[in-house]
């Protein structure tokens, strides 16, 4: 039987389990690969933890896959908050950016103290992009969109105008630095794709 600061504890973190459920609810631009619809933010954290659990030896250093999987569930928590800014929109990301560090706090804020901290220290480290775990977190999170609409035939790229030199300087920078082996394929598969374009 649970004691009053297990009972406490356990209260705070089901709060944050039923409010991380609006994750769901903040659809993306991205298409799923069969393009019945748009991917939302939920699917993403899950498929990019699956991606780190899949290609963590193509880091560009050593990785702990468990922190990567951690910060990639986490990292679009904000979005709850703050909505989706997609990569290609032209206006957002600055007030995105100004919002989301409130909008971790109070949603990490709803865990347990030293629980909720580790969780917000996880969400800020991968913002940062300065450790190689976070920096392949950060590679992932550009290489899934990239790979969707090159096997979309284009995806959200033909549907917002985007150049193959945006793809280059959008996507090319955080999966080089995180990834870089992963890049490589990547360069063939744009380059291919806008060849025939």
């Amino acid at each position: 039987m649970l004691n009053s600061v297990q009972t406490g504890r356990l209260e705070q973190q089901l709060a944050f389990l039923r409010e991380i459920d609006r994750l769901k609810t903040v659809v993306r631009q991205s298409p799923l690969l069969d393009k019945s619809r748009k991917e939302n933010s939920a699917e993403h954290s899950w498929l990019l933890a699956m991606y780190a659990l899949v290609l963590s030896e193509y880091a560009s250093g050593a990785v702990d896959t468990t922190r990567v999987m951690q910060m990639l569930l986490l990292h679009d928590i904000v979005e709850i908050d703050v909505g989706d800014v997609p990569i290609h929109g032209t206006t957002g990301h600055d007030i995105q950016a100004a919002k989301e560090p409130k909008a971790a706090a109070r949603l990490f804020g709803l865990l347990p103290a030293p629980q909720g901290e580790a969780f917000l220290a996880l969400w800020h480290e991968f913002e940062r992009a300065e450790t190689d775990d976070a920096r392949f977190a950060k590679a992932l999170d550009r290489f899934q969109p990239l790979l969707i609409n090159v096997f979309t035939e284009g995806g959200t790229w033909t549907e917002s105008g985007v150049s193959l030199e945006q793809v280059f300087a959008r996507y090319g920078p955080a999966i080089q630095r995180g990834a870089p082996q992963l890049w490589t394929v990547c360069e063939e598969w744009v380059t291919r794709h806008f060849a025939a374009h």
